[in-house]
């Protein structure tokens, strides 16, 4: 499959089979322009919404006329099945900033989670769900969603074999949240793997061993 960082929490997911999964695409210029990442031109046959933020729910400028799957259910596009489990964005049930949902799929034998705007570290029951994960899209930047300890806490419960940080902060991005380089500090650099230019290939058999964090630049 290919994998490419839009920025934020949206990531173009395209199949062997060429089906386009879009995760969380944000609406460019939200919140009075503090969202500076470029519009998403690329076009999707899936949309994985894990809330109605601005943020993350940018799905009327996706070309392609996408299938949108927002918030917890289990949904299905052609041979592809999504669960997605009802969590909340924040550490007080919702009442602060609302629901979240943690999406699990597979694409071409990868086992994937996207946990969107997670705000807490995950109950028992969601643990248990995402046990076999291989791929997890996580936030990294605190504030809105868990910080960086508790990001590097989900990931060594789970040792999935490639972490996607996201949701931190860029020089694209106006949100109080913290930089990359906080959660590679207490993840370790010698875990992480670089990439100036996030457009990636990955397969089932080409999947690191042990855990690594692969980190994306966003370029304009």
């Amino acid at each position: 499959m290919k994998i490419k960082w839009y920025g934020h929490s949206a990531w173009g997911i395209t199949s062997a089979d060429g089906t386009t999964i879009i995760t969380d695409p944000y609406e460019a210029g939200s919140y009075d322009g503090a969202v500076g990442y470029a519009p998403i031109s690329d076009s999707a046959d899936v949309i994985l919404a894990t809330h109605e933020h601005p943020d993350h729910y940018g799905v009327g400028a996706i070309p392609g006329n996408p299938e949108v799957f927002l918030g917890a259910g289990k949904y299905r596009f052609n041979q592809y099945e999504f669960e997605a489990l009802a969590s909340f964005h924040d550490e007080s049930g919702g009442s602060e900033r609302g629901p979240n949902a943690i999406f699990l799929f597979e694409v071409d034998g990868v086992k994937m989670a996207h946990l969107g705007d997670q705000g807490i570290y995950p109950p028992e029951e969601i643990m248990e769900k995402l046990k076999g994960v291989e791929v997890v899209f996580i936030p990294t930047g605190g504030h809105f969603t868990i910080d960086a300890q508790t990001a590097v806490k989900i990931i060594d419960a789970l040792a999935p074999r490639v972490v996607f940080p996201m949701h931190y902060k860029t020089d694209v991005l106006g949100f109080p949240i913290a930089p990359m380089d906080d959660f590679v500090k207490l993840f370790g650099e010698d875990r992480v793997k670089r990439f100036d230019d996030c457009q990636l290939e990955l397969t089932k058999e080409t999947l690191p061993e042990k855990t690594e964090a692969w980190v994306c630049s966003y370029a304009k």
